[in-house]
């Protein structure tokens, strides 16, 4: 049966309140979607024809929070391709806060730039700012601003740079249902401030149930207050699952920076249950975590430098009159078999399929 068909199918299980078709085996099809995405990425299938370079063009980039290392990430991809084009960047820091991305974003239209990204966060949030954005025609692009990829017309969004977020979610949740032979009781950790980061947590949830797993509890805490809360809560929760506590899935990495000494100070090794699975980004410190076997095993990492080097295209496409290259990004499950692979040593995914190369000819450059 076509895979649109079965989706179909479980949907209007759904809807007339019937479970859906249980999987004939569960088991095989998660390790087929796990080994699908764990391989080498060698292959351009990005676009090859596009609008040539623009000159001399100025681009704000603002940063949901440059600590989070997803968007710092794409912030440097951003860099590096404007600076082929020979493009000014000026990068605004909205420091993790609603108050300080509105700050920021009027701090972007007082410069009157040529184009804006809008970095790691809920573009509904900035709605009023958007569309005057969008009023003084100033072209946007965004990572991660919605849970779809593509234009998001009404906000002025050219397009939406991410990988697929469904199959990301999947592949984590199939990894970790592999990982406990079938038998995972998960920790799923959310931050309904944003859009993508619910409709992540959601898939994981069903995905893991529709295996046969169990899902413990679904944890809405804020990203941006990781620090401060994900210790605690590490405790807490240990205290009240114990052993049921096979597996944590959480939208981002940053969620496990702060759960290392709560997990040691319970008496845990850097290998032991909970193993912690990452739905994205693939941060720096999440390579070197899965390097180290240190409390982190799993990231379903995203391309953050080649995103960058999209959202600029995108732009240029945008300041062409043109439409969106209607490019998905790559994911990647990461694991200490393949860490080395594709950027592997500089601790992020940074697939060999010559991107780069790829962008200039198009531009020109």
């Amino acid at each position: 049966m076509h895979r649109r068909t079965i989706l179909q199918l479980g949907v209007a299980c759904l809807a007339l309140g019937i479970a859906s078709p249980t999987l004939a085996d569960p088991m095989a099809d998660a390790k087929a979607v796990v080994d699908k995405y764990a391989g080498k990425v060698e292959k351009w299938d990005g676009p090859t024809t596009g609008p040539k370079g623009a000159a001399g063009k100025t681009i704000v980039v603002l940063g949901g929070d440059m600590k989070n290392g997803g968007i710092l990430g794409v912030t440097k991809g951003v860099e590096e391709a404007a600076a082929a084009l020979g493009w000014t960047v000026k990068t605004l820091d909205g420091a993790g806060s609603i108050g300080g991305r509105t700050a920021a974003i009027g701090q972007a239209l007082a410069l009157n730039p040529d184009g804006i990204i809008i970095n790691g966060f809920d573009a509904v949030e900035q709605k009023p700012a958007m569309e005057q954005a969008k009023a003084a025609k100033i072209p946007m692009a965004a990572w991660h601003a919605g849970p779809t990829v593509g234009p998001i017309d009404d906000l002025g969004i050219v397009a939406n740079v991410s990988t697929d977020p469904m199959e990301v979610s999947k592949a984590a949740a199939d990894w970790a249902f592999v990982d406990a032979k079938g038998k995972p009781g998960v920790i799923i950790f959310t931050d309904s401030t944003y859009q993508i980061a619910i409709a992540k947590a959601d898939r994981m949830k069903k995905e893991i149930e529709d295996l046969g797993g169990k899902v413990l509890e679904y944890v809405d805490t804020p990203i941006a207050e990781t620090s401060q809360r994900m210790p605690q809560l590490t405790t807490s929760l240990l205290q009240k699952y114990g052993d049921a506590w096979t597996h944590s899935l959480a939208i981002n990495d940053l969620y496990f920076d702060f759960m290392g000494p709560s997990l040691a100070a319970a008496g845990k090794s850097g290998t032991d249950a909970p193993i912690n699975v990452a739905a994205g980004d693939g941060s720096e410190s999440a390579y070197q975590r899965i390097r180290s076997s240190q409390f982190q095993k799993v990231t379903v990492a995203e391309p953050l430098n080649l995103q960058g080097w999209q959202l600029v295209d995108e732009l240029n496409r945008a300041m062409a009159g043109e439409k969106w290259s209607g490019y998905i990004s790559p994911l990647h499950v990461v694991t200490s078999d393949n860490v080395e692979f594709d950027g592997g040593p500089d601790n992020r995914f940074d697939p060999g399929n010559g991107y780069r190369d790829e962008y200039k000819k198009i531009w020109g450059k």
